[in-house]
């Protein structure tokens, strides 16, 4: 039993797959707790022609092989739709660490979050307007930096401390009926306040209302 946080998308450079290996040994007493322990799954594909970006994925591959992180780092092969589909349901909680501002939308953070997997992520792209504070977490260093080396250093340190201080210990917080009362209210949380939101239904209401039905309107009148 162990706390499983779950990474799985397209890998390219910004999205940063690495960047919670950035300091090992910090990574290495929370996946090896032997109280609150931590798993992390990966999944995922580069880009053919994309060579930063599989060198990033053969950079996780080899740490999932590697013995010292006593099995708690793994890498699932041949994603595709059905592996997402597992993943997105049976994780605890989804990571997401895109270099700002490049993350577009993240849509595997949207299916997680309906799915009643909590968000842990930069606030780009979809989460920038669907993290209210109690539906997930919020990589959100101090400061923004000018050189990669510096902004990857800062959001590192930011994610380690949020998995040590907050999300860790909420997760093995339980009561007597050994329920986590308080990572419940935040998975009910992440559905409540992305179902309604970020889906299609809502797009497709609001392009009709706003863009379609109006310009319809306007071309009759004229």
């Amino acid at each position: 039993d162990a706390l499983i946080v779950g990474f799985a998308r397209r890998f390219a450079t910004y999205k940063r797959a690495d960047l919670i290996f950035q300091d090992a040994e910090r990574l290495k007493r929370l996946l090896l707790d032997p109280y609150r322990p931590v798993q992390i799954v990966f999944s995922g594909k580069a880009h053919p022609a994309d060579e930063e970006a599989k060198h990033v994925l053969q950079r996780v591959y080899n740490i999932a092989r590697d013995p010292s992180t006593g099995g708690r780092v793994a890498f699932l092969e041949d994603y595709d739709l059905q592996v997402a589909r597992y993943l997105v349901q049976g994780v605890d909680v989804w990571l997401n660490n895109p270099l700002r501002p490049h993350e577009a939308s993240g849509t595997s953070g949207q299916k997680a979050a309906i799915n009643g997997v909590p968000n842990f992520s930069v606030l780009d792209g979809w989460w920038a307007e669907g993290y209210n504070g109690q539906n997930g977490w919020a990589i959100h260093a101090e400061g923004e930096f000018s050189d990669r080396a510096s902004q990857d250093r800062a959001d590192a340190d930011e994610l380690y401390r949020t998995l040590e201080q907050e999300i860790v210990p909420l997760f093995y917080r339980r009561d007597a009926d050994d329920v986590p009362r308080g990572w419940v209210h935040v998975m009910k949380e992440a559905i409540r306040t992305s179902a309604p939101v970020f889906c299609t239904r809502r797009m497709v209401k609001e392009y009709t209302e706003r863009l379609y039905v109006p310009s319809v309107c306007n071309a009759q009148r004229t």
